[in-house]
């Protein structure tokens, strides 16, 4: 059977779900290879041998860490090399889209990115995106070289399956370029507690209809209360009422969890653009003509400052 391989997103051996992810989808296409690289690459060995992984290729070179992408595409490029992949399988963040970007050019093959599904077809993988501001579905495959994937977060469920996981040293040379952007600083992000917003199953978030930073505590509220991450429309953020991070759509992260509320949103189409792949999306909004509810599941028209209060309300009281 093929090999498939499927870079590993990790912080020091924890391997972050997306990947866990991308193991599933590996798994339709052929036997899974990971490749971890970095400060605690062994560590990940036992979760992806139980997520399916059958080898775990591994570098925990300093260069990984104190160099920005290239190093990390001279090894994914090694491992192309070692291995012979049906295709190679990389999460749809910034870092993992620029680093997919790169390999392919370097191993002159297509490239297809974002993908939210991902099959295995007569001619090699085929992978379904929703483009035009999810306004589509296209089915694509790459006609040329080893197919390289980026898929969104929440694409794919996370199911364990039994993989040997053997750890093995993958020899890498690196390139002139490796060493062209050093990393001088990092400051640790501080924690709210909550969910990484595009991997987060549920995101609740907030519009200009929440009408002030201090209104975002009632969002805030309704998040924790479903153990869920917190978004922000472009107009919150352009207010300052909520940090750029947080923003959701075109400009801002695109999120795809299993359930998205939308509070004093109107649904224009830069917003939508960053969440209508949402599995089941729930809007709140006092006007009734407001362009969300031509997307949502289930649509609620009123006054977010009555409704948000008593869905939190509720969700505890079933919690308790």
């Amino acid at each position: 059977m093929a090999e498939v391989l499927v870079y590993v997103d990790h912080v020091d051996g924890a391997v972050r779900k997306p990947t866990l992810e991308l193991l599933t989808l590996a798994r339709r296409l052929g036997e899974p290879v990971a490749v971890a690289l970095g400060a605690g690459a062994a560590q990940t060995a036992a979760t992806l041998g139980e997520h399916g992984a059958t080898r775990v290729l591994t570098s925990e070179a300093s260069e990984y860490a104190d160099y920005l992408v290239v190093p990390k595409v001279d090894a994914l490029q090694a491992a192309v090399e070692a291995v012979s992949p049906a295709a190679v399988l990389v999460s749809s963040s910034a870092e993992g889209k620029e680093i997919a970007a790169r390999l392919a050019l370097r191993i002159g093959s297509g490239l297809i990115t974002d993908a939210v599904d991902v099959e295995a077809g007569a001619e090699g993988p085929v992978a379904t995106q929703s483009v035009f501001a999810a306004s589509f579905t296209t089915k694509s495959k790459v006609s040329r070289g080893v197919p390289v994937i980026t898929v969104k977060p929440n694409s794919a469920p996370v199911e364990p399956a039994a993989g040997a996981g053997a750890v093995e040293e993958l020899a890498v040379s690196f390139s002139e370029q490796a060493s062209g952007t050093k990393v001088t600083s990092r400051t640790a992000r501080e924690s709210s507690g909550r969910p990484e917003l595009t991997e987060a199953a549920i995101v609740v978030s907030g519009g200009r209809g929440v009408n002030g930073a201090e209104n975002f505590a009632l969002i805030e509220a309704l998040a924790d209360s479903l153990g869920a991450a917190v978004g922000a429309s472009r107009a919150a953020v352009d207010a300052g009422w909520y940090p750029h991070s947080n923003q959701v759509g075109q400009t801002g992260k695109t999120v795809s969890p299993q359930l998205y509320i939308a509070s004093g949103i109107s649904g224009a189409i830069q917003h939508r653009a960053g969440m209508q792949t949402s599995k089941t999306i729930v809007a709140i909004n006092k006007d009734e003509e407001a362009p969300i509810f031509e997307l949502v599941d289930y649509g609620v028209v009123g006054d977010l400052f009555n409704v948000v209060p008593q869905l939190t309300e509720e969700v505890n009281t079933r919690k308790g």
